[in-house]
C-alpha cells in the first residue's frame, strides 16, 4: 500500500479534501445557530476534532461497494461520501425532503440509503451487527465490498458491540469498526468505561481481528489507516478494528455543557489539536497551497454553504397526515385461499410437521432465503422441537446455519443481511423459548421502527420464530407468554396460531412478505393431536383474517393460541348443558386484528368473553377489550370478561404451573356467568 503524505499527494486531491474539511466545519459550526433562530437541529453533536479519520472513511468508501453505517457525531464522514450540503442540512432541519427519513428521524442521522449509507438508530452502536448481517450477505453473494459501522469509545462498552466484533471474528466477515476516541461518554470520562487506555486492545484476544491504531486528528495517518484496513478486509474477508486517536473540541451536543466537567486546561489543548487548523498550517509550511490559495478555497465553502442554506429553509416541512405511512409494509396477498380455510379432504399432519414442510417448500421456491438461530442446525437435530429437522442437510450450511447464544447478535444480523439486497428473506428463531427473547429487545425494536423511521426506504424482511406459552411444565424462561409486550410497538406483524394449517398458511404468508412478522407458536400444541389437521400443499392465510372455529349466538368467545382448545371444550361442555351456544373465534392474527369479525360476532351475541394464556393484566386481551367497548358498546349486553394467567410468573411445579394458567374449567365458569347474566 502506498503511504499517503503531504509531499506525495497531489495537489488536487489536497485541494478536495481541505474543501470538505472546510465545508464541513463550516456546517457544523453554523448547526447551532439553527436552533437559536427556531429553525430546528435542535439535536446537534459536533465533530470538530474528528475531522481526520471521517474525512479518511468519507474517501475511502466506494459507492456501490460497500455499506456505512454511520453516528449522530459523523457529518464530515457523510459529506466526503458524497453527500450535499443542502441533504445535511435538509437533515438537521428535519425536513420533508430530508434524504434520511423525511424529517422523521432525529437530526444528525445523516443517510442516503440508495448509496447504502444507511439509516441509524439512536441507540449507540446498534449498528455494528446491522454491518455484521451485511457482510455476510457480502460473502455469501461473492460481493466484493466492506461494511464500515462507526461510533466512540464509550460506545464499546455495550454488550452487542462485543457480539458483533465476535460474530465477525467467528464468520470472518469484512467488516471495518471505526472507534473514534475522544476520551468522553457524554461526561463519562474513559476511565470509567474501561481499564484499557485504549479500547480496541479490549479485543486483542480476537481471532481474525486484526486491531490498526491511528490518528484520528490527522488525515494522513487517517488516510493510511482506512485504506490499510480497507484492503485487508477485502483481501482477507476478515474483520479490522480502526481505532482513531480524536479529540472532542466543543461540548457533547447542544444539551451538553463540557465546562461542567472539562478544566480550562484540557479545553485549551484540544483547541490547540484542531485537525483543520494543523491540516491548514502544514498545506502553508510545505508550500503546497498559498495563503490566498486556501482563503479563495474557505470562500468557496462559504458561498456553497450560503446557496444551500437558503434552499433548505426554503424547502417543505413534513405533513402531519403522514404519520400511518411506512408503518409496516403491505403484505403478500394469498391468491387461492383468500379467507385462510379449506375443505379440511386428506391426511392430518401435526403443527411441527406443517411447519417444517412449508420452510422447506418456501426455500426451494426462493433460493435468497435464510434460517439462522440456537440450535437449529445440528446434524439431524433442528431445534429443540425438531422444527428445522432436516433443513441444513437439504440447502446447505451457508443458508441454514446455527448462531451463537447471542439473541440481540441473531436479530441484529438478520436486521442487517436484508439491507444488502430487497429480495432476501430471513427466519430466524430468535431464542430458544419466547422467554429467552428479551437480551434482542434492542435490535427489535430497531426493527420496528426501521421502516417508518427510513421513511419507506427500508424494511427489514424477517420472519421471527418463537416457541411460546407453557402447559409443557416448563417453569420460568420456558412457559412465559411475551406477546402482550411485543403488541406495545408498532412495525410489525404479530401472528398466533392455533392449528396445522394455519400455522403452515401464515408462515407461508409471512414467508412472503416484505417486513417483520413475529412468529409465536404455540410448543405445547407442537406435535398435539388436537392441534393437528388437514394441511393442503399450498395452503395461504391472510394477515389480519381471523376464523370462527365454532359458530354460536350467546355468547361471543374470542381467543388464541393454546386456549384456543380450552375454549371450544368448555363451549362443548356448555352446549351439551344446554346452557348457551358460545361463538369462539381464533383471532391468528393479534396485529393487525380482524375487528371485522369480532364487532360482526358481538352484534349477533351482545356478550364477550376473552380469553388467553398470557396474564390478564395488561395482556392483549386488555386491549381487544378496548376496542370492543369503545366501538361496540351499544351492542353490549353485558360487561366484558377476560381470563387468563394471573399476575404473576409460571411456576415449575405442576401444581403451581395450573393455579396460574387458565383451564376449561376457568373458562367454563367465566362463560358460564356472562351467559346468565
Amino acid at each position: 500500500m502506498e503511504k499517503y503524505t503531504i509531499r506525495t499527494t497531489d495537489k488536487e486531491t489536497l485541494r478536495k479534501w481541505f474543501h470538505l474539511m472546510t465545508l464541513g466545519r463550516a456546517i457544523d459550526e453554523k448547526a447551532p445557530a439553527y436552533l437559536l433562530q427556531s429553525l430546528g437541529w435542535s439535536y446537534h453533536a459536533p465533530y470538530a476534532g474528528h475531522d481526520g479519520i471521517q474525512l479518511a472513511v468519507g474517501q475511502v468508501f466506494e459507492k456501490g461497494k460497500d455499506f456505512i453505517f454511520p453516528y449522530y457525531r459523523d457529518m464530515l464522514t457523510v459529506l466526503s461520501a458524497g453527500l450535499s450540503v443542502e441533504e445535511i442540512l435538509l437533515n438537521g432541519l428535519s425536513k420533508a425532503t430530508d434524504i434520511s427519513s423525511g424529517g422523521r428521524h432525529m437530526s444528525n442521522h445523516f443517510a442516503k440509503i440508495n448509496w447504502h449509507i444507511e439509516n441509524v438508530s439512536s441507540a449507540v452502536a446498534s449498528q455494528d451487527t446491522h454491518a455484521v448481517g451485511v457482510a455476510r450477505a457480502m460473502v455469501y453473494y461473492k460481493h466484493k465490498g466492506v461494511a464500515i459501522t462507526l461510533h466512540g469509545e464509550s460506545s464499546t462498552s455495550e454488550g452487542y458491540v462485543y457480539e458483533a466484533i465476535n460474530g465477525a471474528s467467528n464468520e470472518c466477515l469484512p467488516v471495518i469498526f471505526v472507534i473514534q476516541d475522544n476520551g468522553y461518554g457524554i461526561s463519562v470520562p474513559k476511565k470509567d468505561q474501561t481499564a484499557n487506555r485504549k479500547v480496541a486492545d479490549n479485543f486483542s484476544g480476537m481471532k481474525n481481528v486484526k486491531i490498526i491504531h491511528c490518528n484520528g486528528k490527522d488525515v494522513f495517518d487517517s488516510m493510511n489507516a482506512m485504506t490499510e484496513a480497507r484492503e485487508h478486509a477485502i483481501e482477507t474477508s476478515n474483520p479490522v478494528i480502526v481505532q482513531a486517536n480524536c479529540v472532542r473540541i466543543g461540548s457533547h451536543s447542544n444539551s451538553d455543557k463540557h465546562t461542567l466537567y472539562r478544566n480550562e486546561e484540557e479545553l485549551s489543548y484540544v483547541k490547540e489539536a484542531d485537525p483543520l487548523l494543523k491540516f491548514r498550517r502544514m498545506l502553508l509550511r510545505y508550500k503546497r497551497f498559498t495563503e490566498k490559495e486556501l482563503k479563495e478555497i474557505e470562500e468557496a465553502a462559504k458561498k456553497e454553504l450560503s446557496v444551500a442554506n437558503r434552499k433548505a429553509i426554503a424547502a417543505p416541512d413534513p405533513d402531519p397526515k403522514t404519520i400511518h405511512d411506512f408503518v409496516i409494509p403491505e403484505p403478500y396477498v394469498p391468491q387461492i385461499y383468500v379467507d385462510g380455510t379449506h375443505d379440511q379432504q386428506g391426511e392430518k399432519k401435526n403443527m411441527v410437521t406443517a411447519i417444517n414442510e412449508v420452510l422447506k417448500t418456501e426455500f426451494r421456491l426462493n433460493p435468497d432465503t435464510f434460517l439462522w438461530g440456537q440450535d437449529v442446525a445440528n446434524k439431524d437435530k433442528g431445534g429443540v422441537f425438531n422444527v428445522t429437522k432436516g433443513m441444513q442437510q437439504e440447502f446447505g450450511k451457508k443458508r441454514v446455519f446455527n448462531a451463537p447464544i447471542a439473541e440481540d447478535y441473531i436479530v441484529g444480523t438478520a436486521n442487517g443481511m436484508c439491507r444488502f439486497n430487497p429480495k432476501i428473506r430471513v427466519v430466524i428463531e430468535g431464542a430458544e423459548f419466547a422467554d429467552y427473547f428479551w437480551p434482542a429487545m434492542n435490535q427489535y425494536v430497531e426493527c420496528t421502527h426501521d421502516y417508518w423511521r427510513s421513511n419507506g426506504q427500508f424494511s427489514p424482511n424477517i420472519t421471527l420464530r418463537l416457541a411460546s406459552g407453557g402447559y409443557i411444565g416448563g417453569g420460568l424462561y420456558h412457559s412465559q407468554n411475551i406477546e402482550g409486550a411485543l403488541t406495545t410497538l408498532p412495525g410489525a406483524r404479530i401472528i398466533y396460531p392455533s392449528f396445522a394449517d394455519d400455522a403452515a398458511g401464515l408462515l407461508r404468508t409471512s414467508l412472503r412478505s416484505e417486513g417483520l412478522t413475529v412468529f409465536m407458536e404455540p410448543k405445547a400444541l407442537y406435535n398435539a393431536v388436537e392441534a393437528s389437521t388437514v394441511v393442503p400443499d399450498d395452503f395461504e392465510v391472510p394477515f389480519g383474517k381471523a376464523r370462527i372455529r365454532r359458530h354460536g349466538k350467546d355468547l361471543s368467545l374470542i381467543t388464541y393460541g393454546n386456549t384456543t382448545h380450552l375454549s371450544l371444550q368448555a363451549a362443548e361442555q356448555l352446549a351439551k348443558e344446554g346452557k348457551g351456544e358460545v361463538e369462539v373465534i381464533d383471532i391468528r392474527s393479534l396485529i393487525p386484528l380482524d375487528k371485522e369479525t369480532l364487532f360482526n360476532s358481538v352484534k349477533k351475541t351482545s356478550k364477550v368473553l376473552i380469553v388467553h394464556e398470557d396474564k390478564v393484566f395488561s395482556g392483549f386481551g386488555a386491549e381487544i377489550s378496548a376496542i370492543i367497548g369503545t366501538e361496540m358498546f351499544r351492542y353490549l349486553d353485558a360487561p366484558i370478561q377476560r381470563v387468563g394467567a394471573t399476575f404473576t410468573p409460571v411456576g415449575f411445579n405442576p401444581i403451581l404451573e395450573k393455579a396460574i394458567l387458565p383451564d376449561v374449567t376457568l373458562i367454563y365458569n367465566a362463560a358460564k356467568r356472562l351467559l346468565e347474566y
